[in-house]
């Protein structure tokens, strides 16, 4: 399977994330490996970044208020 990584810039900075293509649905996968629980899927390589980013935003929101609400 073809594999790629790309730099996805978002509004809490820049993460290195990895797209594999899909041979039986089509599109990409995408993990940021360093933000946990941030996995997506795109019809191509560009709705793929895309969602990725806000998996990335959402997991790491879902952190802080995780966090904040153990305080």
């Amino acid at each position: 399977m073809l594999k790629k990584t790309a730099i996805v810039k978002i509004k809490y900075g820049a993460f290195a994330c990895v797209f594999e293509a899909e041979r039986d649905m089509g599109g990409y996968t995408a993990e940021a490996r360093g933000v946990r629980g941030a996995v997506s899927w795109g019809k191509n390589f560009a709705e793929a970044k895309r969602m990725i980013a806000e998996a990335i935003e959402g997991a790491l929101e879902t952190q802080v208020i995780a966090k904040a609400a153990k305080n």
